[in-house]
């Protein structure tokens, strides 16, 4: 049974429901809406937004719910709704003072707390619970505009790393956690950083729809591999400097070039550059569908995840190693503190050097009932686990 159930939610955050690609604050609403009454806000448009993206479909959708010429809360299932908020908010974030973003912000969240208040009204909602999905600043203020019953904030990126977010952000991400009834986070990096500012800072771990990626099902070759024969060490996900070492990369494949490194995904430009691209040994496949990766995990020999430790990696949860794991494969990943919840299943390389005798270890050491183990501990990360765990935090906190 859930430890919440027959509430109001409402849940704010940095995805558009509209969005086409998947997102955890997506998969946590549907998983609230199981049980719950629950309204997922749009994030409103701004200047800019509006400037850049008028042709978008969606944004000529949300101008007319601006214009009160269309509807701003659309149903999406039985007791799930979704906003398009009807006010817009100024573009800011380019003022280089925090005191003066922090006034017109509270302006822009004014604004935002009006819409959602006005939704709150007409679908009847009461002692709401408000889930903020990693939005510092739209967010920042709405626990005291609204007045909800919990205000939740989630943490699943570590988002003062990036530009965007940094300059304002180090100093307001702190106080937004501080003043949370409960924060909760994916990975145990982004808890740490949670419980500095909030006692009531809790792991949730990630859930993963992992459906698809069923070993039981024979896939054949995609014929895009290169020929049986060769140990085939493989990647799946962008190919991006500011995530991954291609430096890894060429080590493996100059120091074993009887191996065969796949990597399936877009490149950056960092990647498109790089001497990678002149190895014999190393295959670039781009990027493939959602629904014929398990094809090439299940004929790879061993994946890799040769992530990056810097301020933008280091707290993240990497969903593909759960895919990788729930197809049985044998994986080699860089040691960060949320990897090491994956220590008994994960060969982890604590520097570059250490990567390829990993890989082989993992190739010599590989068995049917270590590949069971991998598919059990994979299938145990999932939605409805992670939800409770939210739950537990929620109620918990008084």
């Amino acid at each position: 049974m859930p430890l919440i159930e027959n509430r109001d939610i409402v849940i704010v955050g940095l995805q558009q429901w509209y969005t086409p690609i998947g997102s955890n604050c997506k998969n946590i609403a549907l998983q609230f809406a199981q049980h719950n009454r629950v309204l997922y806000v749009n994030s409103p448009l701004d200047r800019r937004t509006i400037l850049q993206q008028r042709q978008d479909p969606e944004v000529q959708y949300h101008l007319q719910v601006v214009k009160r010429q269309a509807a701003g809360i659309v149903p999406i299932a039985e007791n799930f709704w979704n906003l398009y908020p009807d006010r817009v908010l100024e573009s800011i974030n380019w003022i280089p003072f925090t005191p003066l973003f922090s006034l017109l912000n509270r302006v822009n969240n004014r604004r935002f707390a009006r819409s959602i208040q006005a939704a709150i009204n007409q679908l009847g909602f009461r002692n709401v619970i408000i889930f903020n999905d990693n939005d510092i600043f739209r967010g920042f203020y709405l626990k005291e505009l609204l007045r909800p019953d919990k205000y939740v904030y989630y943490s699943r990126d570590y988002l003062v790393a990036m530009d965007y977010w940094k300059r304002h952000g180090a100093e307001l991400e702190p106080k937004h956690i501080a003043k949370a009834d409960v924060a909760v986070a994916n990975s145990l990096y982004l808890t740490e950083m949670l419980q500095r500012y909030n006692p009531n800072g809790h792991y949730v771990g990630q859930g993963c729809d992992l459906s698809l990626f069923d070993p039981a099902q024979q896939q054949e070759r995609p014929g895009d591999l290169p020929p049986a024969g060769a140990p085939v060490i493989g990647y799946i996900g962008a190919l991006t400097a500011m995530r991954l070492d291609p430096e890894i990369l060429l080590q493996i494949s100059r120091a074993r070039p009887e191996w065969r490194i796949v990597l399936v995904g877009p490149e950056d430009e960092v990647f498109q550059q790089s001497a990678l691209h002149r190895q014999p040994n190393v295959h670039f496949l781009g990027r493939k569908s959602l629904p014929e990766l398990p094809a090439y995990l299940q004929h790879f020999d061993v994946c890799i995840n040769p992530q990056l430790l810097n301020e933008i990696t280091i707290g993240n949860y990497p969903l593909k190693i759960d895919e990788y794991l729930a197809m049985g494969r044998p994986t080699v990943a860089t040691d960060t503190k949320t990897m090491r919840l994956f220590s008994n299943h994960v060969y982890l390389a604590a520097s570059p050097a250490e990567y390829v005798p990993l890989i082989e270890k993992a190739l010599q050491e590989d068995t049917p009932a270590l590949q069971d183990a991998r598919i059990a501990f994979a299938r145990s990360h999932t939605w409805e686990n992670s939800v409770a765990a939210i739950y537990k935090a929620i109620a918990e906190t008084r």
